[in-house]
Parts: C-alpha cells; structure tokens; sequence
C-alpha cells in the first residue's frame, strides 16, 4: 500500500437506479488494483452499494467520498433529502421507509443499514430532517 492518501468522489443523483452500483463497483477496481485483501474489499463494496442505494432511494442528491491511505478506507456520503428522523429504528432489521415504487424494483427490504453496520469497522449516521444525512464508513486494512 502507497504511503499518499487516494481520493475519488462520486456524485449520485436520486432517483438514478440505473446509476447504482457505479460508485462501489470503481472502488472495487481500485482497490484490486492496490492488492488489498479480497475481505477487506467485499467488505467495503457492500458497505458502500448499501449506501449508495439508500442516497438513490431516498434522497435528491448525493455526494459519495473515498479517501484510501495505507491503513484504512474511509467512505463519507452526504446527501440532502428527507434525512432519518429515527436513527435506532432505521437500523433495526427490516425497517424500511421506502416507495412501493422502489419496493417494486427489488430495494427497500430494510436490509441496507443493518448490512452497512455488519460490513464497516466503524460506521458512523447523522441526520437532520429536512436536511439530509451524512454516513461515514471505515474500514481498516489491519486489525
């Protein structure tokens, strides 16, 4: 792993299903090309495929982050849309808020949040209501 910190930026538009899945699926290709362990990187693409969902799903618009140093990679995607009213309910397994209409495309099964938290070393929400949300993913190359 290189000593300089890579930075790549993604912006998602909301309502873009056919779009989702770019983001996780470039970092992907990054990461093989830097030889990080094949855990590590199934980790984190489901991590962020999850919340790259999410921003399509229920926001405007997004802006998804991912900075890769020799430790770690840290994922920040902010949005602004309706925001989570209820962090600890949005977490709990099979609790969704999505559209019928997404519904009917195969997402909002209420898995997205839970399998972010299952898949990042550290995971991090905040929202305001009204606002948008902020979602910060880190996963370490070395425990």
């Amino acid at each position: 792993m290189t000593a300089e910190t890579i930075h790549i930026e993604f912006q998602v538009e909301g309502g873009n299903f056919s779009r989702a899945g770019y983001p996780s699926s470039e970092v992907k290709k990054r990461l093989k090309q830097l030889n990080v362990d094949g855990s590590v990187i199934k980790r984190t693409v489901v991590a962020l495929y999850e919340a790259e969902v999410n921003i399509v799903a229920h926001a405007y618009r997004g802006l998804i982050s991912v900075d890769i140093d020799e430790h770690k990679i840290l994922i920040r995607l902010t949005d602004e849309g309706p925001g989570i009213p209820d962090i600890k309910k949005a977490m709990e397994i099979g609790y969704s808020t999505a559209t019928p209409e997404v519904r009917e495309m195969g997402f909002g099964a209420g898995m997205g949040l839970s399998n972010m938290n299952s898949n990042a070393d550290r995971l991090e929400i905040t929202s305001k209501v009204g606002q948008g949300t902020t979602v910060e993913i880190v996963n370490f190359f070395h425990k």
